[in-house]
């Protein structure tokens, strides 16, 4: 006779699924720039940490751990690249500007919770429910959810940078699963990028939800993703949950 499912791990992304910059990026550097003299478009900026975070992150993938790089390194680089092609080519002017932005995206203050984020983790737990975070960020991610008050609600937070592999590689949720002690058949993975937070959890056996608006999606994904799948808030996770439990023939 076959067992109902029961979901008894639930791992989370956590950039713009439970928390986001307070400011947009092209502001906040544009902020900083301005504070040291510098004068620059806040839209010049964004496009520009657009391209300089795809290079970078082609060239030196995770942080460029594995090339001899720090992840600090790593994003001091980046800011470097996004001031120069934002018009900017006076690297020594930047320097101090790159070193007080990593250390402003270090703090709480610059991020904020996502609209139903914490109402949602506590029901989660109030379930039983275990919660740990599976995120693409780097060692700051532990000092942010703490001033955010969101710590103390995973058992566990497995960053890139710590576990050597950015989703979606499968090893990563090998990892949380090795962490955890849990099978992947019972634990499901919520994020709102579909490579990384759709795709990977399900190649290792999770899973998995996305928390998006149903009408940003690229027309193929969604129409490769079931509907009972795809959450617009948070608050449509746990009757997710109820309906994955309830139409699964389980183990």
């Amino acid at each position: 006779m076959a067992h109902r499912l029961q979901i008894r791990l639930l791992t989370w992304d956590v950039k713009d699924t439970l928390i986001r910059l307070r400011h947009p990026l092209g502001e906040e550097y544009a902020t900083k720039a301005r504070a040291h003299g510098l004068e620059v478009e806040p839209s010049a900026l964004e496009q520009g940490f657009r391209q300089a975070y795809r290079a970078q992150s082609h060239s030196f993938p995770n942080y460029g751990l594995s090339q001899g790089l720090t992840s600090r390194q790593w994003w001091l680089d980046v800011v470097l690249q996004t001031f120069h092609l934002a018009g900017v080519q006076d690297a020594q002017a930047v320097a101090p500007i790159a070193e007080q932005l990593y250390d402003d995206f270090s703090r709480p203050c610059t991020w904020q919770v996502l609209d139903g984020a914490e109402d949602t983790l506590k029901e989660c737990r109030s379930r039983g429910l275990r919660l740990s975070v599976i995120s693409n960020f780097d060692q700051r991610l532990e000092g942010i959810l703490g001033g955010l008050g969101l710590r103390e609600h995973f058992d566990f937070v497995l960053t890139s940078e710590a576990a050597g592999w950015p989703k979606p590689d499968p090893r990563i949720f090998q990892e949380a699963l090795r962490l955890a002690h849990m099978e992947p058949v019972v634990t499901a993975h919520v994020g709102d990028n579909y490579l990384c937070d759709y795709q990977g959890p399900r190649a290792v056996g999770m899973h998995s939800f996305l928390v998006v608006d149903p009408q940003a999606l690229d027309p193929v994904v969604r129409d490769s993703v079931p509907k009972e799948h795809i959450l617009p808030s948070l608050a449509h996770l746990l009757p997710a949950l109820d309906c994955l439990e309830g139409s699964s023939p389980g183990l």
